[in-house]
């Protein structure tokens, strides 16, 4: 009989949550709601974290298991230029019931990965996927007008550092931690950078990656607005990269990376308009093209 069911039987139980997060670059944490550390496994799971795990909502059949983990950005485990950085996306997540009073009494609930993280001021809110939830993952090709590959990636296949297509700069000056004036870029006209990708190359917030929302030249410099306020620790002076951006349009797969052979999408594929088209007394009927 399992040890811990035993205890559960008794009158009296000491029954606490721990659970370890192995991020993507084999750092493991690990954390617990008891009022102490526990350690087991070769794995010290801290008390003093601020992360907490939400109950568990545990499903028969192949429906998705799944629960939610909320927690502080200012812990020494969890930082927030490696949640920027996403070191913690897709992380690996393992939980357990134990008894406090003896570690050996425990048993494994959850097994699963961190899935879509967001930042609430100085907090987070991280969902936890049970292992099914993979099964809810798109299989094979999608198709749809704009290119379903991510500029890059192996079945794109451009080389986001060409000439021209990636620069790296010193940053002069930060407001509202989304607006960054770089210096001027002779040659590259407005909107080059558009949904591109700008990483933090130097700096105490090194490695922070954010998605451009525009950019633009004003007085010679260069002008670029980001989606999400970059890490507190961003200041100017720090040096970052610029990749061009990929609105996934075969116009522009085609005119300005002349990559068209790798495009990922079916642009000539007919809208929902033209599926559900029928015949009306007042149209050219002679069974001719309804594209026109």
């Amino acid at each position: 009989m399992n040890l811990l069911a035993e205890h559960l039987d008794g009158k009296v139980t000491t029954i606490c949550r721990v659970w370890a997060l192995t991020r993507r670059d084999g750092v493991v944490l690990g954390f617990t709601d008891h009022d102490r550390a526990l350690s087991f496994d070769g794995i010290d799971f801290s008390a003093s974290t601020g992360m907490t795990a939400r109950a568990l909502e545990q499903t028969t059949g192949l429906s998705v298991d799944n629960s939610e983990a909320v927690g502080a950005l200012t812990d020494v485990a969890i930082r927030e230029q490696d949640v920027r950085a996403g070191l913690f996306d897709g992380a690996r997540i393992r939980a357990w019931h134990v008894n406090w009073q003896n570690v050996e009494e425990r048993r494994l609930v959850f097994r699963g990965r961190l899935g879509e993280i967001e930042r609430q001021g100085p907090s987070f809110r991280a969902e936890l996927r049970g292992l099914t939830d993979q099964l809810n993952q798109p299989q094979g090709r999608i198709y749809q007008r704009p290119c379903a590959a991510v500029l890059g990636d192996a079945d794109c296949r451009f080389d986001t550092g060409s000439a021209g297509f990636s620069v790296e700069a010193v940053v002069t000056s930060v407001a509202n931690g989304v607006e960054l004036r770089l210096p001027g870029q002779s040659g590259l006209v407005e909107g080059w950078f558009q949904s591109g990708r700008l990483t933090v190359m130097t700096g105490a917030a090194a490695g922070t990656v954010s998605v451009i929302k525009r950019d633009r030249d004003i007085a010679g410099q260069r002008l670029v607005e980001l989606w999400e306020i970059l890490s507190p620790a961003f200041a100017p002076g720090d040096r970052v990269r610029l990749e061009a951006g990929c609105d996934k349009r075969a116009e522009t797969c085609r005119t300005k990376f002349s990559n068209f052979l790798n495009f990922r999408g079916f642009p000539t594929i007919p809208g929902e308009d033209w599926l559900v088209s029928y015949p009306v007394s007042g149209g050219n009927n002679d069974g001719g093209s309804l594209t026109g």
